[in-house]
C-alpha cells in the first residue's frame, strides 16, 4: 500500500508557509506531520581552474547566531527560485552576491536539504571562472539587507576545512566533495 494523504490544513502563510498533513502511512498507520514551504532553490560553486580558488559568502544568519551564536556562516552562492529557470537563478545569484558573470554551468543534483519537514529542493551546480568574469560589485541585493560578503578561498584550503568538519553549509561541503571528485587535479599542490 501507499502513503495516501487525509488531511491538510494551512497553519501559517507569509514567507514560509507551514501545512500539517494527516498521512496513513504504507503499513496503514495514520500520523500527523507538519511541513515548511518557501520554494525551490540553487546553490553554485564558483571556481577559477587556472588559479585554483573558489568564491564563496559570508552571511548573518539568524538561526546560526541564535542557536551557536555564529555572526556569519560561510556559503556557497545560493538563492531561491523566483520567476525564472534554475540555470537564470543561478546566473542572477552569482551577479547580484558575488559579481560574478558566469558561462557555462555543470549540473550537479537536486537534493532534499531537510526532507522531513521542508519541500524545498536545491539545484546544485558548479561553474569555472576567469578572473575577467568577475564584472561587478556583488554584495547582494541593498534593498534585501543581505550583507554578503565575498570570499576568494583557494580550493586545497576549502578541502582541508572539509576534510577537518569546518565546512557548516552543507551545500557548500557537498560542492566541494563533488568537485574534488570531478577535477581531483584542482587540489593536487
Amino acid at each position: 500500500m501507499r502513503p495516501e494523504f487525509l488531511a491538510r490544513e494551512t497553519l501559517h502563510t507569509g514567507y514560509i508557509t507551514i501545512e500539517r498533513f494527516r498521512v496513513r502511512l504504507a503499513d496503514g498507520a495514520e500520523v500527523i506531520r507538519e511541513v515548511e514551504r518557501h520554494g525551490d532553490a540553487i546553490a553554485v560553486l564558483p571556481y577559477d581552474p587556472v588559479d585554483r580558488v573558489a568564491l564563496i559568502v559570508r552571511l548573518f544568519r539568524v538561526p546560526a547566531f541564535d542557536r551557536f551564536g555564529e555572526v556569519a556562516v560561510d556559503e556557497a552562492c545560493a538563492g531561491m527560485i523566483e520567476a525564472e529557470d534554475e540555470a537564470a537563478t543561478v546566473r542572477r545569484e552569482a551577479w547580484e552576491e558575488i559579481g560574478l558573470r558566469l558561462g557555462e554551468l555543470e549540473f550537479v543534483a537536486h537534493v532534499w536539504p531537510s526532507p522531513g519537514v521542508s519541500a524545498e529542493r536545491v539545484g546544485l551546480f558548479l561553474a569555472s571562472y576567469a578572473p575577467a568574469d568577475r564584472v561587478g560589485p556583488g554584495g547582494g541585493v541593498a534593498g534585501e539587507h543581505e550583507g554578503v560578503t565575498v570570499i576568494e578561498r583557494s580550493l586545497a584550503a576549502l578541502a582541508a576545512d572539509a576534510e577537518a568538519g569546518r565546512i557548516v553549509d552543507l551545500k557548500l561541503l557537498a560542492l566541494i566533495l563533488t568537485l574534488r571528485t570531478r577535477r581531483p587535479e584542482l587540489f593536487v599542490g
